[in-house]
C-alpha cells in the first residue's frame, strides 16, 4: 500500500496587516496549514497580536 500524497495540504504563513501599517518594529506572523484544492483564495484570519495587544486581521502572504 502506498501513502496518500499531500501535495492538496500546504504550509501558509499570516501576517498582521494594522501591525505593518503602524510603522512599529518587528512582525506579527502565524504559520498554518491549508487545502489549496477547495480554498484557493488568501486566507484572511483575527489571530492575536502580542505587540499591539490586540486581536487583529492577519493575511496570507506569498
Amino acid at each position: 500500500m502506498s501513502k496518500k500524497s499531500k501535495e492538496a495540504r500546504g504550509q501558509v504563513i499570516l501576517e498582521c496587516t494594522e501591525h505593518k501599517d503602524s510603522g512599529m518594529p518587528g512582525t506579527s506572523r502565524y504559520i498554518t496549514t491549508k487545502n489549496r484544492k477547495n480554498t484557493t483564495e488568501r486566507l484572511e484570519l483575527k489571530k492575536y497580536n502580542p505587540i499591539l495587544k490586540r486581536v487583529t486581521v492577519h493575511k496570507e502572504i506569498k
